[in-house]
């Protein structure tokens, strides 16, 4: 029998990297994934690492409370913070069943001035990324990190493994997670 993923957000690249992380820790077991549009509470373009904790975990919990009927919910936001070495970007992946919470953060990597500076202007990576790059919604492509390695590493990918470190306490329920 499929087990429900609900994943907040519509946006594929979310949605495949749910679904792979899925696929990686539970390679015998079928999923349905199902998106669902939810408020962050936070801002658009999340500027720390606690306010995109804080937008996964809402998402999460907001995903979860739309579906009832669903196995697990997951929520996947992408933030920057101004660091000593420039802005850097990572990704905050909450996922829940109703009564565990797992938790992980994406690797982090430095943008250049260019799109940073467009992002103290107020524009969100995305856009900012389009602007300096010459491309139309990367966000639901390969996104900064693909833009930036020439794919080498896509958005999605990137956030595979978080989903998967995410999973863990789901994989190994016989310990006990805060």
């Amino acid at each position: 029998m499929s087990k429900t993923i609900v994943v907040a957000s519509h946006n594929p690249v979310k949605i495949e990297a749910a679904q792979k992380g899925f696929a990686a820790m539970f390679p015998d077991e079928m999923f349905t994934f199902q998106g669902v549009s939810v408020p962050s509470g936070v801002r658009d373009q999340p500027m720390s690492q606690t306010e995109t904790r804080q937008g996964a975990e809402n998402r999460v919990q907001a995903a979860w409370a739309a579906c009832p009927g669903a196995t697990y919910a997951i929520g996947i936001e992408g933030g920057v913070e101004d660091g000593a070495e420039g802005l850097h970007v990572f990704a905050w992946i909450c996922v829940t069943n109703g009564q565990t919470m797992g938790r992980a953060m994406t690797g982090m990597f430095y943008l250049p001035q260019e799109v940073a500076d467009l992002i103290h202007q107020g524009l969100e990576l995305g856009d900012a990324d389009d602007r300096v790059f010459g491309r139309a919604n990367s966000k639901q492509a390969n996104g900064s990190i693909g833009l930036l390695t020439d794919d080498a590493l896509t958005r999605a990918d990137y956030y595979v493994q978080a989903v998967i470190m995410a999973l863990i306490p789901f994989k190994k329920p016989q310990f006990t997670w805060k």
